[in-house]
């Protein structure tokens, strides 16, 4: 954790636009802050793709010293991926349900805004996952070459909580076959398989019966969906390590076809063969801390308030 030198003065505010509808709520805070003696500007994020879910970074004024965001988890999430390079702080306000992410409420926004302004606060480094996708042998491969690239990639991005690959078309389970730096790990029958960050734990990890984590940690979570196998569990290895997961046929009569997306968002399909390689992204997010309250505490009041 590292605490800001400066305070904050000059906001950017992103607010999902399906969550304050009528954009009450950012009005309210865009005058608290000048009334403050500070600077804001607005965007108003649809949360659809992840273009809509913030400005280009050459788009934000260029004294802005940190970013709300209204809305909740997802759009949180999307607004880090976004607009990652920037380096800026990010502090969720939730206007949704759970918000694990999301550390303010509308009720005590305003009061996180003078604490923002009077440096009482610090900011956490959260690691992020890069992957990419890489077409098997053959006709794939051909293409690749014919166009001057080694290998023919079908999909790349990079993921604050989670990349996900997950079937697509027919109900049937598809077969997945996962290595560790380089090393046989396991081959899961399932709908899909989740590799996700310590802040990603809680969201489609948990879901799926996966371990939360505290989002601080250095950590890869690989967590399959709806395993057909009776010994299918989640396996945590080291932020580190490299993760591939290899489309495998299951019968021979059909082809699997699965879709990738890095935090909801679709990066393309794979075929038998295809491979999907993830590892730690050298960029990491910084995420804005006011309470002294532990992740555990916290993890324990929300899942008795949601329970």
């Amino acid at each position: 954790m590292k605490r800001w030198v400066e305070p904050m003065r000059h906001f950017l505010i992103i607010t999902n636009t399906y969550k304050d509808t009528d954009h009450a709520l950012t009005r309210k805070i865009s005058d608290y802050i000048r009334r403050k003696g500070g600077t804001d500007s607005c965007f108003y994020s649809t949360g659809e793709t992840l273009a809509a879910a913030a400005p280009m970074p050459a788009e934000i004024p260029g004294d802005t010293d940190g970013i709300l965001v209204l809305g909740g988890d997802g759009t949180l999430i999307r607004a880090a991926s976004r607009l990652v390079e920037t380096q800026l702080p990010l502090i969720g306000v939730n206007l949704g349900t759970l918000g694990y992410l999301c550390e303010l409420e509308e009720q005590n926004v305003f009061a996180a805004i003078d604490r923002l302004m009077a440096e009482d606060y610090i900011t956490e480094q959260r690691m992020m996952l890069e992957g990419r996708c890489v077409r098997a042998e053959g006709a794939a491969a051909a293409a690749a070459q014919e166009a001057g690239s080694a290998e023919a990639v079908a999909g790349a991005g990079t993921a604050l909580n989670d990349v996900v690959i997950h079937r697509t078309g027919s109900l049937s389970v598809i077969s997945l076959e996962v290595y560790v730096n380089g090393e046989y790990l396991n081959t899961f029958r399932a709908d899909g398989m989740i590799v996700a960050t310590p802040t990603g734990s809680t969201g489609y990890n948990m879901s799926a019966g996966g371990p939360i984590v505290d989002p601080k940690a250095g950590m890869i979570l690989i967590t399959p969906i709806n395993a057909h196998n009776m010994n299918s569990r989640s396996i945590v290895v080291g932020a580190e390590d490299t993760v591939v997961v290899e489309i495998a046929k299951r019968r021979f009569q059909k082809d699997e076809l699965v879709e990738v997306s890095y935090d909801g968002d679709s990066a393309g399909q794979l075929f038998v063969g295809d491979r999907l390689i993830v590892r730690r992204a050298k960029e990491t997010v910084r995420i804005c801390k006011l309470s002294k309250k532990s992740f555990l505490e916290l993890l324990s009041r929300k899942m008795q308030v949601y329970s």
